[in-house]
């Protein structure tokens, strides 16, 4: 019973302190002076101002380039745009495989254990050694395609 009484008397508030701040804005916007109308003369233009805009051209809207698979799945990796994926740039987006190696769910799976994959695999792609993938080393890393599943309508 307390509690609804409490209510209550808490919602009466809250109207009566919504009729005070309606009623103060009302008032202030009540008091307040009516702009004064400019006369014409020198503080008051008669025209707008107008620009010669006859045989002028703006820039050139920017054109839109068409990314393949392999260059948006390149630059998804090169964190810095630089041009290279470098070992610590591929390394930083495995968290997800380190959770579907983990098949059990325990976390025992090290960092270490499951890195090395990783770094095989960039050690592999990595043809001239210098521990930085070009777009052309970094493309035999890509995943196999899957061909589709057909309709079965």
């Amino acid at each position: 019973m307390n509690r609804i009484v409490l209510g209550a008397v808490a919602a009466l508030l809250f109207v009566a302190a919504g009729l005070f701040w309606l009623q103060g804005r009302a008032e202030v916007e009540r008091g307040a002076p009516p702009p004064i109308p400019a006369a014409p003369g020198k503080d008051a233009p008669d025209a707008l101002p107008s620009a010669e805009v006859a045989g002028l051209r703006g820039p050139a809207p920017p054109e839109s380039i068409e990314l393949t698979n392999e260059q948006r799945r390149f630059s998804r990796y090169d964190r810095n745009s630089d041009g290279r994926v470098t070992r610590t740039e591929l390394l930083s987006t495995r968290t997800a495989a380190f959770r579907k190696l983990d098949k059990d769910g325990n976390n025992l799976l090290t960092f270490e254990e499951w890195a090395a994959a990783t770094v095989d695999k960039f050690s592999q792609a990595d043809a001239d050694r210098d521990l930085a993938l070009t777009p052309q080393e970094f493309r035999t890393t890509a995943p196999p395609v899957r061909p589709k599943p057909k309709c079965g309508c």
